[in-house]
């Protein structure tokens, strides 16, 4: 079984027992979240579909990790006129581990 859930501005395919990571969130390390945006649910032989959401659809997801990604460098650079600029960016991640899927 898995759902296709909305966080963070960004959709997810998710299945029981994924680590995905999203957007940071506001919630404690270990807490345990619902995620109710759910836009799909599958599983073998049936397939809900939301218009935009499905009704009663649920995901629960605990906390594994609250950190920030890996450096993304950004270098601005003009020829011949003596133009450079470097930048670095971390962004902030949540680290979700799917506990589980309820339609």
């Amino acid at each position: 079984m898995y759902a296709v859930v909305k966080t963070g501005g960004k959709q997810y395919r998710v299945a029981e027992g994924d680590v995905i990571k999203v957007e940071k969130l506001e919630a404690q390390l270990g807490a345990t979240i619902e995620l109710d945006q759910v836009l799909m649910v599958a599983d073998d032989e049936s397939l809900q579909l939301g218009h935009p959401i499905v009704e009663g659809a649920k995901v629960s997801a605990e906390i594994v990790d609250q950190d920030r990604d890996r450096k993304v460098l950004i270098f601005k650079y003009r020829r011949r006129k003596r133009y450079r600029r470097k930048a670095g960016h971390r962004q902030p991640f949540t680290a979700l581990k799917i506990i589980g899927i309820t339609a």
